[in-house]
């Protein structure tokens, strides 16, 4: 009898066990609303390793692309063979830190005597009695990671904070390979996958503080473009082409809408909180550049902003905007999802058992720390940096990504034999290219040298855990000194958690993004000639 591997935790298989019956033995918990019979989607889990040993996609799967099945679906034909799979919802790191700003309190929902009330913009509306609290949740919808905020709007705290893998992987580990997924014969199914896991996590919420789903009474989304306008069921066909912008983009540019945020009803988006409650999406900046970037900028305090600053958002897709109060340019670079887990042979998200620090003594040891102080079964984008900040520095790597021995590959891990290759490297060098660019060619458009900025901002969950010293060492951000950067945590859930707490700030912020100038990279002749010098890992050449 061979093991099966789930989550790197080594089980005994049966023929004819489910995936489920695995997840099961472990108490670990997949989503599911159907009884298990396949119908709702939910248990989506990644096959790493042994898909032969398996029963064949069935009926419900038909949507599934790639290595991935529904942990209900896929049952074993041969207990013989290795199985190595994951569960999607795995659980990322939280960030308790980053930028927060004070804010006066003006929330869509307010208690009234002994009434709930809406006030929207027709006027106020009761929409319920009182129940003891009123509730709003904070969503920021990553192509890689979810993070929901529940707040109390009478109060303006926090309450509870979840994270969870973005469940459309399934469908593209990027934002264009989604938009292709989303317009074939399995459109919706996106959608569908992303309502059903906040809903199970909206349970987890209630469950855990003995609340009840009815005293949450708003949802404030941010994401990307893309993201966004899928979780609203807005057809997201046009952002995938030239030049790249949402139908929600046309119709403000058309004039036939007064803002390019949205609002919905709860009971529209099939989200399972009090059945009056609305749903609110941050503004769009351009194209690619969406409710997440406008919502990094309201925690900024952008507004009130007079000496310029650089803001980079980093992630699959990296968003980054330069200026001030008076003028603010912004790009949008698509990095791809390298740094994050993907495209990288050992490469994985901020999870237990991923590098997170490396270092390279003089005498080539490698020391490093893992996540969850376990073995290391990855590396993750900040150890991603580390180390090839460490190959160059200690010269076993050359400015093209070139090993000094001449071999195909770098061992930085003996434990589980891990490596870094020729191939590895390639990826990540085009990746940081696409970040390169975006910074080098808004710099310039901007006309200021960089000594001229006042600070660096590194917004986003992978940004929060970089080193900045190595960052800057292979150009990956601009050429600061290191005294003006600073990291700011995840930004745009802040920006989103300002928005729910105040309408005052929605307006302001709708207003704001309808200035900003977008910098479309392609367009710029040189675009070829700074992505090439951003392949190399070398520090950003003065601007």
């Amino acid at each position: 009898m061979s093991p099966v591997y789930l989550n790197s935790k080594k089980l005994d298989a049966k023929k004819n066990d489910s995936l489920f019956d695995f997840t099961d033995f472990l108490s670990i918990r997949v989503p599911t609303s159907c009884g298990r019979t396949g119908e709702c989607h939910e248990c989506i889990v990644e096959i790493r390793k042994g898909a032969n040993a398996l029963t064949p996609l069935t009926d419900e799967e038909q949507f599934l692309r790639g290595d991935y099945r529904l942990a209900c679906q896929a049952c074993i034909t041969d207990p013989e063979a290795d199985i190595d799979f994951a569960v999607l919802r795995r659980q990322p790191r939280i960030l308790t830190s980053g930028t927060k700003r004070d804010t006066a309190l003006s929330p869509a929902y307010s208690r009234v005597d002994d009434d709930v009330v809406y006030h929207g913009v027709d006027g106020d509306v009761i929409v319920d009695v009182y129940r003891g609290a009123i509730y709003g949740i904070a969503a920021d919808l990553g192509t890689t990671t979810v993070v929901l905020n529940l707040v109390n709007l009478e109060s303006g705290e926090i309450e509870y904070t979840a994270s969870f893998e973005n469940p459309q992987r399934f469908g593209g580990s990027d934002i264009m390979n989604r938009i292709s997924y989303d317009g074939g014969s399995d459109s919706g199914e996106l959608r569908a996958v992303m309502v059903s896991s906040i809903n199970f996590e909206i349970g987890e919420m209630v469950r855990s503080l003995k609340i009840r789903r009815r005293q949450i009474f708003e949802i404030v989304a941010v994401g990307n473009t893309t993201m966004r306008d899928l979780f609203f069921g807005i057809d997201v066909q046009s952002i995938g082409q030239r030049p790249y912008k949402s139908l929600i983009e046309y119709e403000f540019l058309d004039s036939k809408r007064s803002t390019t945020a949205l609002v919905r009803t709860a009971a529209e988006l099939e989200l399972r909180i009090h059945p009056k409650a609305t749903v609110y999406g941050g503004p769009l900046i351009a194209s690619h550049l969406g409710a997440d970037t406008a919502a990094d900028l309201l925690a900024l305090g952008i507004e009130n902003q007079k000496e310029p600053i650089i803001l980079i958002d980093v992630g699959t897709n990296t968003e980054v905007v330069i200026g001030n109060n008076e003028r603010l340019l912004a790009a949008s670079c698509p990095a791809g999802p390298a740094f994050e887990g993907g495209q990288v042979a050992f490469g994985m998200p901020g999870y237990d058992g991923a590098v997170e620090k490396v270092t390279i003594d003089d005498d080539g040891t490698v020391d490093s720390h893992v996540i969850g102080d376990t073995e290391p079964v990855g590396i993750c984008g900040s150890g991603l940096i580390d180390l090839l900040a460490e190959l160059r520095r200690t010269e076993l790597m050359d400015d093209l990504g070139k090993f000094a021995d001449g071999t195909s590959s770098y061992e930085f891990s003996s434990k589980n034999n891990l490596t870094l290759s020729r191939a590895d490297v390639s990826a990540l060098a085009q990746a940081k290219a696409a970040n390169f660019c975006g910074q080098a060619i808004v710099l310039r458009e901007y006309g200021l040298p960089i000594a001229k900025f006042e600070k660096l901002y590194l917004a986003g969950g992978f940004a929060n855990y970089v080193d900045e010293s190595n960052a800057i060492d292979i150009g990956f951000i601009a050429n600061m000194p290191i005294d003006k950067v600073e990291k700011i945590g995840n930004a745009s859930l802040e920006g989103a958690v300002i928005m729910l707490l105040s309408t005052v700030k929605r307006e302001e912020i709708e207003k704001l993004t309808s200035t900003i100038e977008h910098v479309e990279l392609e367009t710029a002749p040189d675009f070829f000639d700074f992505f090439v010098e951003g392949c190399q890992f070398k520090p950003m050449d003065a601007l």
